[in-house]
């Protein structure tokens, strides 16, 4: 009898044993899947614009040639010029002052003499009627110099940005180039040269737009890259515009690319996938290659399409062509992502601890 005891006890040993093994195997597997594999995914799809928010509105090219070209625009005077004054075959009457904030010059002989707002050819004639009533002269001849002028300047913001002077005629492409030139430091590392010694950034847009004093609706020109029409884009640029340089749209690449980030999309070609992945190093091994999403939102609507990239390298598949603002995410296989990191180790570690646990 003691010896079929000890035998029963022996069974029930090997039992709980059997037992101890299955209970580290699911340990090990648990473990396993919350290392490698997701526990619950969800997408977030808020905080989005009120449904009253404008998105992505329409660019409209201005055509029109007087808005273009307008004729000849006389100086305006303003705030903190400095000017000289001069009277024709006359010496003694040569004073220099500058226009203060309430756009007052102080002049001898006759005192404060509004000009800011006024022509120089306005300013002139005033400040003739000036003298002529204060019998100080009988017909002047006035003329002024503007010795520096804050206000003779363009401002450039945006992907360029800067201040250039105006004085007589400057055209688009001059300022673009004398702002590109001074931003660029004498190196042209990651520009695109372009009109004449300046250059516009990768990252520029080519439709630009001008706001302008006086003009009710914002000037949009169209650079485009056809030299043969980029004389249309050339237009005159006058004191006190500012010029919006945007920047141009860009694809986002995310997961299993060698190089993730924002990619500028080119302006003279359509970018398709092909070449933002060849422009993010390829897709790496862990990737799920036929799996990749294509996140693209309209408006207030968001648009995921999943594509077998492997069928597009093989030319199995069409290569979408992509727009701006476009997602290109690439998810990884967890067990792939393990082997390229060396985790495949632990896995191997796991599974010799549970070999060794069962049979003992």
């Amino acid at each position: 009898m003691r010896q079929g005891q000890g035998n029963l006890r022996t069974g029930r040993v090997v039992k709980r044993g059997a037992r101890t093994g299955s209970s580290l195997l699911a340990c090990a597997v648990f473990l396993m899947l919350a290392a490698f594999g997701g526990i619950a995914e969800g997408q977030f799809n808020g905080p989005a614009p009120g449904a009253d928010t404008p998105l992505n509105p329409p660019v409209k090219i201005t055509t029109d040639p007087a808005i273009l070209f307008p004729g000849h625009r006389d100086i305006i005077l303003g705030r903190d010029d400095l000017l000289a004054i001069h009277l024709y075959a006359s010496l003694d009457y040569a004073p220099t002052g500058r226009v203060d904030q309430d756009g007052v010059i102080q002049l001898p002989l006759i005192g404060g003499v509004k000009v800011a707002g006024l022509t120089v050819r306005e300013a002139q004639d005033l400040i003739a009627q000036k003298l002529v009533s204060a019998g100080m002269y009988r017909d002047p001849q006035v003329s002024i110099q503007i010795m520096d002028s804050p206000n003779l300047i363009a401002t450039v913001v945006g992907e360029l940005h800067g201040v250039v002077a105006i004085y007589g005629e400057r055209r688009l492409y001059d300022v673009l180039a004398a702002v590109g030139t001074a931003g660029s430091g004498g190196s042209t590392v990651g520009t695109t040269i372009v009109l004449g010694g300046g250059g516009l950034p990768t990252t520029a847009s080519h439709v630009i737009t001008i706001n302008r004093p006086g003009v009710a609706e914002p000037i949009t020109v169209d650079m485009g890259t056809d030299p043969a029409k980029s004389a249309m884009a050339d237009i005159p640029i006058f004191p006190r515009d500012t010029i919006i340089v945007p920047r141009v749209g860009v694809v986002y690449v995310l997961g299993a690319f060698k190089t993730q980030g924002a990619i500028p999309l080119q302006q003279n070609s359509p970018v398709t996938l092909m070449k933002v992945a060849a422009l993010a190093g390829g897709p790496g091994f862990e990737g799920k290659s036929n799996d990749l999403r294509i996140i693209r939102s309209v408006g207030l609507t968001r648009t995921v399409v999943q594509v077998d990239i492997k069928k597009v390298m093989d030319g199995k598949a069409p290569d979408p062509v992509l727009q701006a603002e476009d997602i290109v995410f690439l998810p990884s296989s967890s067990w792939k992502a393990a082997i390229k990191s060396g985790g495949i180790a632990t896995v191997l570690g796991i599974a010799s601890f549970l070999v060794f646990a069962i049979q003992q």
